[in-house]
């Protein structure tokens, strides 16, 4: 009964995300970074954003993706460094690679409670996530903005349920002591026909 419920419950968030979707909007109800990852019946899609008008792509275009000019090469080095390590940490999960990319004091989420999300999904899911057009499309000197195209593979070992899922996702980065983190991640799905 419960891999049942599970299963309505992964196919209700996907149909409910397909929804808002088609409206181009971003589901304010979520509170991670970890991507359209089930938690607790929840994805994350904008991380606690209120307002797109700081992201520097308009996530309902799906048009060409324009690279920032402005990048020095180290800091397009370092940003997009940082990225593949989110990515791979996640994939690999490995929870202290993972938050040693995650802002301290994101503006998206809440960096604890994101710490107890990661570590559930690694527990209860096997993720994959792969990524394809990854492209800084805004920087300056404290904040990075980075476009990609996401597929999303999930597989919870217990029930068996899967879930693929593919979408556009702007990653914001900050500094922090030097380093590029994580603050905060606008995800929107692909709708399914």
């Amino acid at each position: 009964m419960r891999l049942i419920i599970q299963v309505l419950t992964l196919a209700a968030i996907t149909l409910g995300l397909a929804a808002c979707n088609d409206k181009e909007e971003v589901n304010p109800s979520s509170g991670s970074v970890n991507d359209s990852t089930p938690s607790q019946t929840e994805s994350a899609i904008d991380h606690g954003a209120e307002d797109k008008s700081d992201v520097g792509f308009q996530m309902s275009s799906g048009g060409d993706i324009e690279e920032a000019a402005n990048v020095p090469e180290e800091e397009k080095t370092a940003v997009l460094n940082a990225f593949n390590e989110y990515i791979e940490a996640f994939n690999e999960e490995d929870i202290d690679r993972y938050l040693s990319v995650i802002s301290k004091k994101p503006e998206g989420f809440n960096y604890e409670s994101e710490k107890e999300l990661v570590l559930e999904t690694f527990e209860n899911y096997d993720t994959v996530r792969t990524t394809e057009d990854v492209t800084i499309i805004e920087y300056n000197d404290k904040e990075a903005q980075v476009y990609s195209n996401i597929h999303i593979a999930l597989h919870e070992p217990g029930s068996g349920a899967k879930l693929d899922r593919n979408g556009r996702q702007v990653t914001v980065f900050v500094k922090e002591e030097g380093k590029w983190v994580v603050t905060s991640v606008y995800f929107i799905g692909e709708t399914t026909e």
